[in-house]
């Protein structure tokens, strides 16, 4: 492997794992990373982080780690989601890249060397696999092509996977992003409003699981669509909500006043000329301009309102610095 610019890094390479009931693959997943990464002569560390389990993982995980020097170990107190999970193994990460990877062996570790050499050599920030065949059932392959196309549409990143969880990322991303809730699917369009948007992808093979059962249902392709929504506006408007409120309640105010004046001077005409002519307040468009009126009144003061809050906010100037000369860090 090329020159590698992990001078001031403890390692070379971090692996967060999260995972879920999975005491029965942990071993051999351990195994295999260390046979593959020892292979390529990579230093590293896996940072294994329970979300919960009610089996045996994490006294599968107290033992390995007796034997298994690059193992590290995060047991939370109960189930609270692989947002959750994989933002508390990026704080803990020590490595110049940072890879994820789901801990029921349907990714191969083989895929790990070329990730990184792709982030350090290729300067990405943020590599993403790509399940190009796949063992999943048609109820769950069908519906992630559903997702990932309305993804693309909306964050305008290329991918053909976003929630692939074997992925690779410079170590100022996982530093620089925080990932809540259930937007682990999104780190990818996080990532890129946050000012990272060197993506990359790479085609990755995909094993059958081995032990054990799926953790997600179809459910979560309502709540992903959902939680797209909500990144999308965060992102865009979190800092000018004004923008958006102000923008709409604009629109609606105009229209509404447009449509008044309309039937007023509707009125007036035909009054002047003696035409017979329904009062302004017996028509429905009327009510219906007034209701355009009130609804731009009040989403323009909630834009204001939310305007205030982010001046307010401590963390209103909170700005992404990506590099510095002659100052301290």
């Amino acid at each position: 492997m090329s020159k590698r610019l992990t001078s001031h890094f403890p390692v070379e390479l971090s692996i967060v794992i999260p995972l879920l009931n999975e005491a029965e693959s942990l071993p051999e997943l351990t195994r295999w990373i260390n046979r593959v990464l020892s292979q390529h002569g990579l230093t590293y560390e896996v940072i294994l982080v329970d979300d919960g389990s009610t089996d045996a993982s994490w006294e599968v995980i107290e033992e390995l780690a007796q034997t298994d020097t690059h193992l590290r170990g995060i047991r939370f107190n109960r189930n609270y989601g692989k947002s959750a999970a994989l933002n508390t193994g990026f704080r803990e990460t020590t490595g110049r890249v940072v890879c994820t990877m789901d801990a029921d062996l349907q990714d191969s570790p083989e895929e790990l060397p070329e990730l990184y050499r792709m982030i350090v050599e290729e300067r990405y920030d943020l590599v993403s696999g790509w399940k190009k065949k796949r063992f999943d059932p048609l109820s769950k392959t069908i519906p992630t092509k559903l997702f990932n196309g309305a993804t693309r549409w909306i964050s305008g990143i290329s991918l053909h996977d976003f929630n692939c969880g074997l992925k690779a990322y410079d170590q100022r991303v996982v530093k620089g992003i925080e990932v809540y809730g259930e937007m682990h699917r999104y780190i990818p369009v996080i990532a890129k409003w946050n000012g990272f948007g060197r993506i990359g992808e790479k085609a990755v093979q995909h094993q059958e699981r081995k032990y054990g059962v799926t953790k997600f249902g179809l459910e979560r392709f309502v709540y992903g669509f959902l939680d797209l929504m909500s990144i999308t506006f965060v992102s865009r408007f979190r800092r000018r909500p004004m923008h958006f409120f102000g923008t709409l309640g604009s629109v609606s105010f105009l229209v509404g006043m447009l449509i008044t004046l309309w039937l007023v001077v509707e009125k007036v005409y035909l009054a002047h000329y003696n035409l017979r002519a329904r009062d302004v307040t017996d028509q429905p468009l009327f009510f219906l301009a007034l209701v355009a009126v009130i609804v731009g009144m009040q989403l323009f003061l909630a834009g204001f309102l939310a305007e205030m809050v982010q001046l307010n906010g401590p963390r209103r100037n909170d700005y992404l610095i990506r590099d510095k000369i002659n100052l301290p860090d």
